[in-house]
């Protein structure tokens, strides 16, 4: 047990209802509305533009080469390979590429990522490393409860996106966050364990207003979300 496993219980509550979201189960099973997916992968895209420059500080972070490295190469892979994947989910749906890039956060979206970004500039990696796990982690939890219970036939663009989250890669990748974040954790001090933990707190709390922000499919989604686990 590190501290990646002591803050996944301290979160249980409000990871509880990010699993069990009607979003989430909508992709699951399929009938989560089209509209409703579409909003989801636009504002899904400019959180990973926003999400490419916390790595990239995490690069210029790092205590050392293969750190730097990871952080590179997954930064490198959110560029061209999660954010391909969004504009083929989007080029689906008729949505140009130029239209996709002009894509305006909404306001769950902004905070999330202001979140993120204040700790990447102000924060120490352990600090920017327990933000960025509840995204990572939670993403490969619901890649595979989704993948467990079967992919849905009738609509293969929700079967592609569970595929992709529980895929070995993701996973190898979610697990290499989750031993930095136990290191981290194992050599912080008592304030930065604190703030570690905070951090991790705010973004799990984030994670569900995405969720609730895509369902709703309007720019709100953060209101009304407890400011507690």
């Amino acid at each position: 047990m590190g501290l990646s496993d002591d803050l996944r219980t301290l979160a249980d509550p409000v990871w509880s209802r990010s699993l069990s979201h009607p979003f989430v189960t909508g992709i699951g099973d399929g009938s989560l509305p089209t509209e409703k997916f579409k909003f989801y992968v636009r504002q899904d895209y400019v959180f990973l533009v926003e999400y490419s420059r916390v790595l990239a500080l995490a690069v210029a972070k790092g205590h050392d080469l293969p750190v730097m490295e990871q952080f590179a190469e997954l930064l490198h892979a959110t560029l061209v390979t999660e954010m391909a994947l969004h504009r083929s989910y989007c080029g689906e749906f008729g949505i140009s590429p130029e239209d996709l890039a002009e894509t305006r956060a909404a306001p769950t979206t902004y905070a999330y990522t202001r979140h993120l970004l204040e700790t990447a500039w102000s924060g120490s990696l352990g600090e920017i490393v327990a933000s960025l796990f509840p995204c990572a982690w939670g993403y490969w939890e619901i890649g595979k409860m989704l993948l467990a219970r079967g992919t849905p036939a009738r609509a293969p663009l929700y079967a592609r996106w569970i595929e992709t989250y529980a895929s070995k890669e993701y996973g190898e990748v979610a697990r290499w966050l989750k031993n930095l974040l136990d290191a981290l954790g194992e050599a912080a001090s008592p304030s930065e364990s604190e703030r570690m933990t905070e951090r991790f707190l705010l973004s799990s709390r984030f994670e569900h207003a995405f969720w609730e922000m895509a369902w709703s499919s309007s720019e709100g989604g953060f209101a009304g979300v407890e400011q507690r686990t």
